[in-house]
């Protein structure tokens, strides 16, 4: 087997929604995923010893075990298929953790696809694939589809979603701050407080809380008000978006990242050229 290698990218939510607790314990969304180019992770499979697998992450030592996800991916493909190829995999972390991105869920996805392209006859449906990875976790299975989409449930029920943002440019801003998404929820689910609008700070020079949107939904994240009260920095992250001329910015997932969206491209390079001044990581995309 000859090496490989993978790369595993972000994503974005332009639009989500929290609808309630169900009885599983799990929460119903409504969201917007849209693929990133950049940050992605970078995935090197060699091969090892027969049905053996090493998963070593550089600088994140606290990740090398059995419950990282893509470890828990070569776990259950196995045990769904039979095939279990000896790896030694090495996952250069690009994409920060605690930040809305997904990186361990496109790792798990980025994997997944790897292994049932070289399953062979042992390969799964593509259905069955997706219903292997809604199990690993929410988001994977959007991963594996890899194009903008609404996603409802508790995220795994896909629809493909027709989004222009055509002549934009995106800046993402990733503060060194750490959100951890269950704790997102119990804020939410203790404060439980929604308007028809959300709080989504769209544009700059609009008299209103919904104000006419970029696309056919207008950008609103159902967790900024929770996470933004933990963390009052990632609110003057997005006000400056907007003082610098973003036509629309909301935070990510659960957070903490932030990105914006820019008609004039020349806009968006200052905003993103203060951003990497200032020592944040913060990366720039032209749509």
């Amino acid at each position: 087997m000859q090496t490989h290698i993978l790369a595993a990218p972000a994503k974005i939510n332009l639009h989500l929604r929290i609808r309630g607790l169900r009885p599983d314990g799990y929460h119903e969304l409504r969201t917007l995923f849209m693929p990133l180019t950049a940050p992605a992770d970078v995935i090197r499979i060699e091969p090892g010893v027969d049905r053996d697998f090493h998963l070593r992450c550089p600088g994140f030592p606290e990740l090398e075990n059995a419950d990282n996800l893509i470890h828990r991916a070569w776990t259950a493909f196995g045990e769904a298929t039979g095939f279990r190829p000896g790896l030694f995999v090495t996952v250069d972390k690009r994409i920060p953790m605690g930040g809305g991105l997904g990186g361990g869920s496109s790792d798990c996805a980025a994997m997944l696809a790897w292994l049932n392209e070289n399953a062979e006859e042992r390969a799964l449906s593509p259905e069955r694939l997706n219903r292997l990875a809604a199990s690993l976790g929410a988001d994977v299975p959007f991963f594996l589809y890899g194009k903008p989409a609404w996603a409802e449930g508790i995220g795994e029920k896909l629809a493909p979603a027709d989004v222009d943002l055509n002549g934009m440019t995106l800046v993402l801003a990733c503060p060194d701050i750490h959100v951890n998404t269950g704790e997102a929820f119990r804020k939410w689910d203790a404060v439980h407080s929604k308007s028809d609008c959300g709080e989504p700070l769209t544009t700059v020079d609009s008299g209103t809380k919904c104000p006419t949107p970029v696309l056919p939904a207008h950008l609103v994240n159902d967790f900024e008000t929770v996470v933004m009260e933990m963390h009052p920095r990632l609110r003057e992250i997005k006000e400056k978006f907007l003082l610098q001329g973003a036509a629309a910015t909301v935070m990510s997932g659960s957070g903490a990242s932030i990105f914006a969206l820019f008609r004039n491209g020349e806009k968006a390079r200052s905003s993103f050229d203060a951003l990497r001044k200032s020592g944040m990581d913060a990366y720039i995309q032209a749509i």
